[in-house]
């Protein structure tokens, strides 16, 4: 486990080191406070943070695929991605500490979110509960995409791929619900539809309803896209 922890320092600090996530973060909050203080905020003059979460949902479904899509593409591009398989270190420590430098750099966009809520509160009383249950939701969502976003990266040696691939699998997975009910299907189906949807979990979630099946759906796209991406990792140590 101390090599994971090794990964993901190195990972996360190369975060830090990049412009375009300073950018992409700085826009990403910029954007969606603005949306929510301009649109929902001052027309309503009510604190109601369901529109908040809304904004934030959409906004991941963008900057996620930014900040993931250098986490082996580039290691490819620059030749570091066969010098890293040759330690001695297991292909899942090394899926693993990429993916978690990306969800604690994403929860540091989260906790900066914070200070909308935080600012509302001097002017009125918002309802935390609903507003810790839409930042777990938003979480959970993010941490299913970071899974997404690095595995695409490990198919490609180019960002921009890597960024667009992740961009439609993680609109796919929101938009799901709306694509194919538009198609006559029986209500097993339905539900197989509804059940799939990121979003779908999410409203449930934000709610304040916190179902077991909910959390097991969001840890199992993880568990899917992170043993995809160590396939494709083992794939490329023996090709």
């Amino acid at each position: 486990m101390n090599l994971v922890w090794v990964i993901c320092k190195k990972e996360f600090q190369g975060y830090f080191n990049s412009l375009i996530a300073y950018i992409f973060t700085v826009l990403f909050l910029a954007v969606i406070n603005f949306l929510f203080i301009w649109f929902v905020l001052i027309p309503s003059q009510s604190i109601n943070f369901s529109f908040y979460f809304e904004f934030l949902l959409y906004g991941i479904w963008f900057i996620i695929p930014a900040i993931t899509m250098r986490s082996w593409a580039e290691e490819k591009k620059l030749g570091t991605a066969e010098l890293l398989l040759t330690f001695p270190v297991k292909d899942w420590e090394v899926v693993f500490g990429k993916y978690l430098a990306g969800v604690i750099f994403f929860g540091l966009i989260l906790l900066l979110s914070l200070v909308v809520p935080l600012s509302t509160a001097l002017i009125g009383s918002p309802d935390w509960t609903a507003i810790l249950s839409g930042y777990l939701g938003v979480f959970l969502v993010a941490c299913s995409f970071i899974a997404v976003g690095t595995t695409m990266s490990a198919l490609t040696k180019s960002q921009t791929i890597a960024f667009l691939l992740s961009l439609v699998i993680c609109l796919f997975l929101l938009g799901i619900d709306n694509l194919l009910n538009r198609f006559q299907f029986p209500l097993g189906i339905n539900f197989l539809i509804n059940y799939l949807d990121v979003g779908w979990h999410f409203d449930s979630i934000a709610r304040g309803v916190v179902d077991s099946r909910d959390i097991i759906y969001y840890l199992s796209l993880v568990f899917f896209f992170l043993t995809l991406n160590k396939y494709l990792i083992e794939r490329r140590r023996w090709s």
